[in-house]
């Protein structure tokens, strides 16, 4: 049994949620949950709700059986959208000012072993 959840539109770089996505790809979901609870960084959050929300799907299919036998199958970060912005410069120069965005796709299934 598969559940999946996304998230779209997070005002972070994906190259900073992919650091801490590292750390939980291919754990059970209780582990996971944990290790971003305790997490410093600001992608843990984000994080932890797309689980969450995938794991509320997962117990709303019929074939649920128990949350502790999930892992996490997939999760990969994608870059959305850009917003790109100016920060005056000397002598009359601009320069420009990315601001990335994140989408989130998280799969968890319960039919694989958790990795160590």
């Amino acid at each position: 049994m598969e559940a999946k959840a996304k998230v779209k539109y997070i005002r972070i770089s994906p190259r900073k949620v992919r650091l801490v996505a590292d750390l939980i790809r291919g754990r059970r979901v209780n582990d996971a949950l944990h290790t971003l609870k305790y997490s410093k960084q600001k992608a843990s959050y984000f994080l932890e709700k797309v689980l969450r929300s995938a794991l509320a799907n997962a117990e709303t299919k019929e074939d649920f059986e128990d949350a502790e036998d999930l892992v996490i199958k997939n999760i990969h970060i994608d870059g959305g959208p850009t917003m790109k912005r100016i920060t005056p410069r000397a002598m009359g120069r601009a320069s420009r000012i990315r601001k990335r965005m994140s989408y989130i796709h998280v799969v968890l299934d319960d039919s694989i072993e958790p990795r160590s």
